[in-house]
């Protein structure tokens, strides 16, 4: 597979997939963690007298409403902000008028198309990786760079069908993803302790089912925590939880089989009968294990950390984890949010850009989009 360092890129147009599904309220971006690291690829391209094409989704889009709200407008400013360059929006990803422009651009410029996604709508031509669209990506440059990691776990026009009509490798950013999270599913340390949070169990039961077998312990909170205490039979009253038959079944195997494997949080922070966080003795509890081992991968965090009131859990697991001075990669997506908002940036060895890319490439230790890049 070739990086980028390894493509001839000189003054050529480069087509380059970005991830800039960043959060918002209203205009302003609350997050721009994705975008900074994207920097480096894109400063490397400008180096090297390229005209820059960059293509990224944001949000889903599954009607004309949704194009108004999920315009990467105003990350185009932030993104010229952060880069120190002008960044030419064009308000369509495709079509005469796109091709005109990026054909008219000059060596040196940036030019950030809308949103992929709009032209899933009304036809799903981008998720379902329609070739022609690839094809027409492919013509508004000379080298295809995906730079994009939290989106390589889907095969889309722009992630994947694209590759087939240019010369491609990947961008730093997903080299840098590749090479650290290699340790968690290639000749991984022992002890090799996971946490797994968040709200549905449903999305992560293949990850779990994964790593239970790898890893020496499995520490859960959040929402899979109150699915596997109510496959056991307790009494988790309205709490967020697993509504479907089947998943059940198959948590209560997995706590048959994996019964010293799997540890659930043993106290909560409970608000009208609802359990919205794990409480200080299940940090206790998991910060024996934490402190044993040798890496530690979290993803996913211990409640609802958006709230105020009920931030104190993570934030906890978080101390635990920095005092523990253990190898200690974190998942991307909702638990990199948190690791921001409570201040523990550059602490940790490792906050991967992907949520579910990270997830997939673990469990499945490739990713759709990755095929195509071979």
């Amino acid at each position: 597979m070739n990086t980028l360092k390894n493509i001839s890129v000189n003054n050529k147009s480069v087509v380059i997939r970005c991830d800039f599904n960043v959060p918002m309220e209203g205009t302003k971006i609350t997050d721009n963690s994705k975008i900074v690291k994207s920097l480096d690829t894109l400063k490397y391209l400008l180096n090297n007298n390229c005209k820059i094409v960059i293509l990224s989704h944001f949000g889903r889009v599954k009607s004309e409403e949704d194009k108004i709200k999920n315009t990467l407008k105003y990350v185009g400013r932030e993104l010229a902000n952060l880069l120190g360059h002008e960044v030419k929006f064009v308000s369509s990803c495709y079509g005469k008028k796109v091709k005109k422009i990026v054909d008219n651009a000059k060596l040196g410029d940036v030019i950030l198309l809308e949103n992929t996604r709009f032209i899933d709508y009304p036809e799903k031509l981008e998720s379902s990786n329609n070739l022609e669209l690839a094809k027409f990506w492919a013509s508004l440059g000379e080298v295809y760079i995906n730079d994009a990691f939290g989106s390589m776990h889907r095969a889309h026009a722009s992630t994947a069908g694209i590759a087939k009509y240019l010369p491609h490798a990947i961008g730093f950013l997903v080299e840098e993803e590749l090479n650290n999270l290699e340790i968690l599913i290639k000749d991984t340390p022992r002890p090799f302790v996971v946490f797994m949070g968040g709200a549905k169990v449903d999305d992560k039961l293949p990850i779990i089912k994964s790593l239970i077998i790898r890893c020496d312990y499995l520490l859960l909170g959040g929402g899979i925590a109150n699915s596997f205490l109510k496959a056991k039979g307790a009494n988790i009253g309205d709490s967020l939880a697993t509504n479907d038959d089947d998943i059940l079944k198959e948590i209560k195997e997995l706590l048959k089989n994996y019964k010293d494997k799997i540890i659930l949080p043993i106290d909560f922070t409970i608000d009208n009968g609802i359990i919205y966080d794990i409480g200080n003795k299940s940090i206790d509890l998991y910060k024996k294990y934490i402190d044993s081992a040798s890496i530690v991968f979290v993803n996913g965090t211990c409640g609802k950390f958006e709230d105020v009131r009920f931030t104190e859990g993570t934030s906890m697991l978080f101390e635990v984890l920095k005092a523990s001075g253990n190898t200690v990669i974190i998942g991307g997506g909702d638990t990199a949010s948190a690791v921001k908002k409570f201040g523990f940036d550059n602490v940790f060895t490792f906050v991967s850009s992907g949520g579910g890319a990270t997830l997939e490439y673990i469990a499945d230790k490739t990713l759709k989009a990755l095929e195509w890049m071979k």
